[in-house]
């Protein structure tokens, strides 16, 4: 999976999808890099920004342990391994880049779809039914259960569930993961990691 550097010993990258709007595309050509801020989240998702920002805070705070956050980085920008995940709807500009891998935090594309839904991250299917079961008895779902402060047993264990994202980032970038769709999180974007715009 991983691509191996150059004779000049250069570090191993990843190559990925990123689609960036006309605004950070005209920095990044300007300025050589550009960071995620917490007032484009806001921008973006306007009334729903603050589902995100938590959700997204929660993954800083996580991501942060596997890649240090650079000055300058309040969120991060989300790749895709493959073109196919990637959402090329709307303006902006899909691009091709290719990231050493000490510089990216790597995961399971479904997994996180499903934290975005702010669903519970089950370790197995067995896992799976005995919380859905414990939803159950409360007459409760796991939005409800992460949007009040009445369920805080039920809150911690979604919460909690939400780290396995991160138990394949080595596996992925050893190249020996099974995982078929993954996500990248990126600190930045460097200008010189740009192989080609699509």
């Amino acid at each position: 999976m991983a691509e191996t550097g150059n004779k000049l010993n250069s570090p191993a990258t990843i190559k990925l999808y990123l689609n960036q709007t006309d605004v950070v595309w005209e920095k990044l050509q300007n300025e050589g890099v550009v960071f995620s801020k917490l007032d484009y989240i806001r921008k973006k998702y306007q009334e729903a920004a603050p589902i995100f920002v938590t959700i997204y805070s929660w993954f800083v705070g996580q991501a942060s342990s596997i890649v240090s956050r650079p000055v300058g980085a309040e969120f991060p920008y989300w790749a895709q391994r493959e073109l196919v995940n990637l959402d090329t709807s709307g303006s902006g500009h899909v691009f091709v880049v290719e990231v050493p891998l000490d510089e990216v935090v790597l995961f399971d594309y479904k997994e996180w779809t499903k934290i975005l839904q702010f669903k519970y991250l089950a370790e197995s299917e067995d896992d799976e039914k005995i919380f859905d079961k414990e939803l159950a008895a409360q007459g409760v779902d796991e939005y409800k259960v992460l949007t009040t402060s009445f369920y805080p047993m039920l809150k911690q264990k979604i919460l909690k569930s939400w780290e396995r994202l991160f138990r394949h980032d080595a596996e992925i970038k050893a190249g020996a993961s099974e995982v078929k769709s993954v996500s990248a999180a990126l600190w930045c974007i460097k200008k010189d990691w740009i192989v080609e715009e699509l």
